[in-house]
């Protein structure tokens, strides 16, 4: 069976992220991908081989989606200013994504080489990030871990309606972001 005439891995890998952020990521299933498409499920394997691969593509890309948000977020930026900024977008790329950054967090094979290389960009992104720090590579690298935390901690508790109060939870995340970055530069032995 030959591929239906205008229909692209593309516009599938759209479409579903369309879905996914609308209904969530356990909504994106191949019939409801297929439906949603208005095509048969079968026409959906001439594209993709399967719900497998197709969260994989999906994770590869939310993570292209968050690294330029990132990226255009800190450019022109410098010191704990960009990564406020990185923290700012990774936030705000949750927020309207919420379905393609979950797809991000869940790749059914978090070593494929695609997702690897799409996550190594962010990482290398906020390393970039922390060279005024003049911190060791392993230095650095826990210091990006635990700003991702920090990120994913926020992004992920109000994605599930974890903060209820009527406090700015942006200036509650560029708070927590001054206390780690004034964390870091007070010790003499991080």
């Amino acid at each position: 069976m030959s591929p239906r005439m205008g229909l692209t891995r593309d516009i599938i890998l759209e479409t579903a992220g369309e879905m996914a952020d609308r209904n969530g990521l356990e909504s994106v299933t191949i019939a409801n991908l297929a439906k949603k498409l208005k095509i048969r499920p079968p026409s959906l394997y001439n594209h993709i081989k399967g719900l497998n691969e197709l969260r994989t593509i999906m994770a590869v890309h939310g993570l292209n989606g968050l690294y330029h948000a990132m990226k255009s977020a800190a450019e022109g930026k410098e010191g704990d200013e960009a990564v406020q900024a990185l923290g700012s977008s990774y936030l705000s790329f949750a927020r309207k994504h919420p379905g393609l950054y979950e797809a991000a967090l869940l790749a059914p094979d978090p070593r494929h080489q695609e997702v690897q290389e799409a996550g190594s960009l962010i990482v290398e992104l906020a390393l970039e990030s922390l060279d005024y720090l003049e911190l060791s590579k392993v230095d650095a690298l826990h210091a990006v871990r635990g700003l991702r935390g920090l990120f994913h901690g926020i992004a992920s508790l109000e994605q599930k309606s974890g903060f209820n109060l009527d406090l700015s939870v942006d200036e509650s995340l560029h708070r927590m972001i001054r206390t780690v970055l004034a964390g870091i530069k007070g010790r003499t032995d991080f």
